[in-house]
């Protein structure tokens, strides 16, 4: 049986051309998109809830598939949850305690939990994404014993940012899946 993938889009939710998106579907019935209730109001305790029944549902611990936001998400997830996860991908993690790079709908994910994660785990960082400074992503992957891949100048690794398939991050995924 192949390792199931968790989905899990950042505020605002994924659009039909985004990476994610397109991993979904490409992948098929091993895939699992985390469907928030609001994703432009984003509340720490439902994402968290809404994180871990998904996980709950699976039948082997899954690789955890975060984008900006969500990658906030999956550290807090980890703090309250004692669920079994494979390794996770955490891509552009948004930089929730600071005021200048993030809106205050994320306010609710302060602070940005600091421990090291339980599982292996890769941060995806751009050096010119305005969510996060290259220096605050870099400390995130530090402090959760992640390997650090700076892709250089990517924007938010984001549709917006010119990302569509991103074959990259299929390989950063293939290596935690295996």
């Amino acid at each position: 049986m192949m390792r199931p993938i968790v989905i899990i889009p950042g505020l605002g939710n994924s659009g039909p051309l985004h990476w994610q998106r397109l991993w979904q579907a490409e992948l098929g019935n091993n895939a699992r998109m985390v469907e928030q209730d609001d994703w432009d109001r984003p509340n720490i305790a439902d994402w968290v809830a809404r994180l871990d029944r998904v996980i709950a549902d699976l039948p082997v611990p899954p690789v955890l598939v975060a984008h900006s936001l969500s990658c906030a998400l999956v550290a807090h997830w980890v703090a309250k949850a004692a669920r079994a996860v494979a390794g996770a991908l955490l891509v552009a993690p948004a930089d929730v305690d600071s005021d200048t790079h993030t809106p205050p709908e994320t306010r609710s994910f302060r602070p940005m939990p600091m421990s090291r994660l339980p599982f292996p785990s890769t941060v995806v960082a751009s050096g010119d994404d305005p969510y996060v400074a290259r220096a605050r992503a870099q400390a995130f992957a530090l402090a959760w014993g992640s390997r650090f891949v700076d892709i250089g100048a990517a924007g938010h690794i984001n549709t917006a940012s010119g990302f569509g398939e991103w074959p990259l991050g299929r390989l950063l995924l293939g290596e935690l899946a295996r």
